[in-house]
């Protein structure tokens, strides 16, 4: 046996019994020690990266809805959802970002909504609903709004209508068309398209218009 394997191995041990201990211990006390837990296995973990390597238990009433998701479900799919929750388990998180003392949503409002009106799921989770942080370099609004909606497109749904108001506000707040292409998977006639159905003059004023009409 190698002095790593060695380590490791009594690594393992230790934390075994520290994980008794933990099961011990109040039902609220061990959700926040195991929450800890994570975020300290998080900080040294090889694939720290990605969030879905730190998933944690949060009370649901810390989890809040953004104001600008584009996407909507029908009711036959949101009871399909509820069902597979309810048969499956939570098998993804609710990728949220810190806000205040709770979390906002940036994709997973579906699946946050289950999980607080189905009272028999929220009974089983004592209130708590698993959320993962995403990568605090894109916390910024513009970067939250484009995680959301790359979610969306890539499932293939998202509303045209709020589309226009997300590509408008990004296009505003100095994003170009390009950025905006890129980031939300669309090509340039796409972009604009939703500028023009904006109604705002000012998303064109450097606009390059081809001279076909003359």
């Amino acid at each position: 046996m190698t002095l790593f394997s060695g380590i490791a191995e009594d690594l393992v041990v230790r934390a075994e019994a520290l994980f008794a201990e933990i099961a011990a211990l109040p039902f609220d006390d061990k959700v926040k020690v195991i929450n800890q837990i994570r975020r300290a296995l998080h900080d040294v973990s090889p694939f720290a990266g990605h969030p879905v390597d730190c998933v944690l238990w949060v009370p649901g009433d810390k989890i809040l809805a953004n104001d600008y998701n584009p996407n909507t479900v029908a009711p036959p799919e949101m009871r399909l959802l509820e069902r597979s929750i309810r048969q499956d388990g939570y098998t993804q998180p609710i990728v949220s970002w810190p806000l205040n003392d709770g979390f906002e949503v940036v994709d997973g409002f579906h699946r946050n909504r289950v999980g607080r009106e189905c009272r028999p799921l929220r009974d089983g989770l004592h209130g708590y609903l698993p959320v993962t942080v995403i990568n605090h370099q894109r916390a910024g609004r513009k970067d939250r709004i484009a995680a959301t909606i790359r979610h969306n497109r890539a499932r293939g749904v998202h509303g045209v209508v709020p589309m226009v108001d997300i590509v408008s506000e990004l296009l505003q707040k100095g994003w170009t068309d390009e950025e905006v292409a890129v980031e939300l998977g669309m090509d340039a006639d796409e972009v604009l398209r939703f500028k023009q159905n904006s109604g705002l003059p000012e998303l064109f004023k450097d606009h390059e218009f081809g001279r076909s009409w003359e």
